[in-house]
């Protein structure tokens, strides 16, 4: 007879009470992952976060409370599981998993890892890192009302990497600084004006009409004299606007009027830019100063953040953001920075400001402070109960590789709406690798196209090496039968190279580049295929990659038009092509909104409404990814009975919904 302890036979409760689990975030579905852990019997427990609690968190992590803001996350998680099981042994660190002090042996004391991260940089990392220590690895994610949990192990399942994700689109500088056609591209462009007045300073993020927009095509000589702004409110010199909102001692009223008027006249000079578009109209203060009716911002009935406010309301909303802003950086003292976060209210309330000052500017109707932080911060509302769900599969999905039945895991994908089976919870078969992955291949290897005589060295560690494929600190030798190396992870080795181009060092059509990271115990094989064809603005592709052609998802209209707020850093697609379903981040739940169609960006959030894997077609379903709003589509199983087998499993794991 079976011995139970709880609801679980003893050897598997033995098992829990002595093997040691990591869990990577302690936010929305890490809290609640957390307390499932304790409570199922797991009683050796790392937990890492380097967040700390903010009061946006309460309303759906639980494990914290008011008296708890600002402290750690995963110190203050501990704490609070320990409530319900004090015999555990539960260890926190605030820190990064990607501190270099977490490497390969620390994973290996794990027997399993459980992901609740936020970004796909860290997720990236632990997959690299529990592939390396040949440990299983659950990976989650939640995206609103959508959930996916997913299981990885090394040579049985694809890997978090072995399915590309879509490149994240950017919006072309001249549209941001010259001719925005959207509201997300007002609020662009306030979050790179708050950087460039309070935050880092980034060229990539200047907000001052760009004279080299290519369809301007006019003479600076013959048409700035024709820009009529004044000296007094703050002249239209090409100065860092950092310093010169210093010299102005941040004043508002100068600011408001270098924006708003002398930039905006500015840019009118510019004749054809207005040929076939509504032109501005430039803002002045004293004028809507004089012209202020005190009932027009009078507040209307409903939720505050969800009211619009008038042009004046606005103005006096940036006026107050600024000076508020001001004192912050001088009480951080001289040379200090501040950064942008969406639960600062100087700092929203300085976005949504300047950012629907520019929309009137421009001919666009204004947003309520809801909506410009919805899509400012990329936020896809988080809801507890959705955590709550995935954090429990988490846990499920374990029990299955203790009791060592890791073939009856699945991919689990929690739907907003039953499907045609009336199911809202859903399982796939887990694929095997990818033969082509760069990360869990045998031998990664990747074609990069780029040209050897415009690339510079610090561009193929940044941009390349790092940004797209995820290495932390990685070392390049050039396979040239010398064994050069271009890039050391040592401070200071080759920091003289960064400048240089890569056809400096030979590199040319047909070179090869070992790319290896330590920390990883990753080796990355790099093919250079050398062109000068390369579109505007892009530096590089990966050769045998267009995510971004893939078919448009197939969405509900009226699902699509119920989501008013659904918009990137960061919803994460997981492992698979089904598993980018729903796979995004707990806590922040965020996705990209860079859409060049007003309509990509009220569907960016992801559709519920699309066939279901299990049906009898044996095709797994396509679903809208969560960072992109692309859709991904599932490979047909050519094996008619396995995929019916397949579906008769379903049934044993599905939740139905009579």
């Amino acid at each position: 007879m079976v011995q139970l302890v709880g609801s679980l036979r003893k050897e598997l409760a033995d098992s829990l009470s002595s093997c040691k689990v990591l869990v990577v975030g302690a936010g929305g579905i890490g809290c609640e992952l957390l307390k499932n852990v304790v409570l199922t019997g797991f009683k050796n427990i790392e937990v890492i976060d380097l967040d700390t609690i903010d009061v946006s968190n309460l309303n759906r992590q639980f494990l914290f409370q008011k008296k708890h803001v600002g402290k750690s996350k995963a110190q203050v998680a501990k704490e609070s599981a320990l409530q319900f099981c004090p015999s555990a042994n539960i260890t926190a660190y605030h820190d990064s998993i990607m501190n270099p002090d977490y490497n390969v042996e620390f994973f290996r004391k794990f027997v399993l890892v459980m992901n609740a991260l936020d970004n796909r940089a860290a997720r990236n990392h632990v997959n690299r890192m529990c592939l390396a220590a040949d440990i299983p690895l659950i990976e989650s994610g939640t995206a609103g009302y959508l959930g996916q949990v997913t299981v990885i192990k090394k040579g049985m399942t694809e890997c978090y990497e072995c399915q590309p994700k879509p490149t994240q689109k950017t919006f072309p500088g001249c549209t941001i600084r010259n001719t925005p056609s959207e509201p997300i591209h007002c609020i662009v462009w306030a979050k790179y004006l708050f950087n460039q007045l309070f935050g880092e300073e980034d060229a990539d993020q200047e907000v001052s009409p760009d004279t080299a927009d290519p369809e301007a095509a006019w003479n600076p000589e013959d048409t700035a004299a024709r820009a009529t702004a004044s000296e007094k409110d703050g002249d239209i010199k090409r100065v860092s606007t950092k310093d010169w909102a210093r010299s102005t001692g941040y004043d508002p009223v100068k600011l408001f009027n270098k924006l708003f008027k002398d930039d905006i006249m500015y840019l009118l000079t510019m004749d054809k830019l207005w040929k076939k578009r509504k032109a501005p109209t430039p803002l002045d203060w004293q004028q809507l100063e004089n012209g202020a009716n005190p009932q027009e911002d009078t507040p209307a009935s409903g939720l505050k953040d969800q009211q619009v406010l008038g042009v004046w309301g606005h103005c006096q909303l940036f006026q107050h953001s600024v000076e508020t802003l001001r004192s912050q950086l001088q009480e951080k003292g001289e040379g200090s920075e501040l950064v942008w976060d969406k639960d600062d209210p100087p700092a929203m309330d300085f976005v949504t400001a300047a950012a629907n000052l520019r929309m009137h500017i421009f001919s666009m109707n204004m947003k309520s402070r809801f909506d410009v932080k919805s899509m400012a911060g990329n936020i896809i509302p988080a809801i507890a109960t959705t955590n709550a769900v995935i954090a429990g599969l988490i846990v499920l999905e374990g029990l299955k590789i203790l009791s060592g039945e890791l073939e009856s895991c699945r991919t689990i994908f929690l739907n907003k709406c039953p499907n045609l089976r009336k199911k809202l919870l859903v399982p796939c078969i887990l694929d095997p690798p990818s033969a082509n992955c760069y990360v869990c291949a045998s031998k990664p290897e990747v074609t990069v196209k780029l040209n050897v005589h415009k690339t510079m060295v610090l561009s193929l560690q940044d941009r390349i090496l790092k940004e797209r494929f995820g290495m932390v600190a990685p070392d390049v030798q050039i396979e040239d039968g010398k064994g050069t190396i271009l890039i050391s992870s040592e401070e200071g080795e080759t920091e003289a190279n960064n400048s240089k181009f890569l056809s400096d060092f030979g590199i040319r059509n047909g070179s090869r580049l070992q790319a290896d990271d330590f920390l990883q115990d990753y080796t990355l094989l790099v093919n250079v295929l050398h062109t000068e064809e390369l579109e505007h603005d892009v530096e590089f592709e990966v050769v045998g990659e267009a995510p971004d052609k893939a078919p448009p998802p197939q969405t509900n209209q009226e699902e699509v038009n119920s989501i008013t707020n659904g918009n990137k850093d960061s919803a994460q697609p997981s492992t698979s092509s089904k598993a980018r379903a729903a796979a995004a981040d707990d806590d922040d739940d965020i996705m990209i909104v860079d859409s060049d169609e007003e309509e990509e960006e009220e569907e960016g959030a992801p559709s519920s409404s699309t066939a279901a894997p299990g049906a009898s077609s044996g095709t797994k379903r396509k679903h809208s990814d969560v960072e992109t709003g692309e859709a991904s589509t599932k490979r047909p199983r050519t094996d008619q009975s396995s995929a019916a087998a397949a579906a008769d499993d379903d049934d044993d794991d599905i939740i139905a919904l009579d």
